[in-house]
C-alpha cells in the first residue's frame, strides 16, 4: 500500500485545483509538477512524502504535499494564494481507495524565486485511512 496514499492525495489535489473556476481566472494553469514552459502565475503540485499513520485495525498514512504558486506578489497572485488555501480544506473525503480524514496547512513560505518573481509555497498535511 505504500505510495498509494501519496498518489491518491496528489491526484485529489490536482482535480480540486483544476476544477476551481475562481482559481482558473487567476492563474494560467495547474500542473502536475513543475511545467517545462509556463508563464506565471501558475500552480504546481509538487512532491508528496508519506509515513505510517494507522490505527490498531486500519492501515493509514500521513502524507505531506507541497503546493506552489509561481508568480505570487501581485493582486492576482495574492488572490490565487488565498484561493489555494481555501481549497485545502476540501481535500477531505474519498481518494482512490483512501479516505482523507484531515487536511491542514502546516507551513507557508513567500520568497523570491530563483528565476525571478515571487513564489508562494504551502506544505499541506493529509491524514489518510485505507478503505
Amino acid at each position: 500500500m505504500t505510495g498509494g496514499a501519496e498518489q491518491a492525495v496528489r491526484a485529489r489535489a490536482l482535480a480540486l485545483l483544476r476544477a476551481d473556476a475562481e482559481l482558473a481566472r487567476l492563474v494560467h494553469g495547474v500542473f502536475d509538477g513543475v511545467p517545462p514552459r509556463a508563464s506565471a502565475p501558475y500552480v504546481s503540485v509538487g512532491g508528496a512524502e508519506g509515513g505510517d499513520w494507522g490505527t490498531k485495525d486500519r492501515a493509514g498514512r500521513e502524507v505531506r504535499l507541497t503546493l506552489v504558486l509561481a508568480g505570487a506578489g501581485s493582486a492576482r497572485g495574492d488572490g490565487a494564494a488565498a484561493r489555494i488555501e481555501a481549497i485545502v480544506g476540501a481535500l477531505r473525503g474519498g481518494a482512490a481507495g483512501w479516505t482523507i480524514v484531515a487536511a491542514r496547512t502546516l507551513r507557508t513560505r513567500f520568497a523570491v524565486a530563483r528565476e525571478g518573481g515571487w513564489r508562494f509555497e504551502m506544505l499541506v498535511r493529509c491524514r489518510c485511512l485505507a478503505g
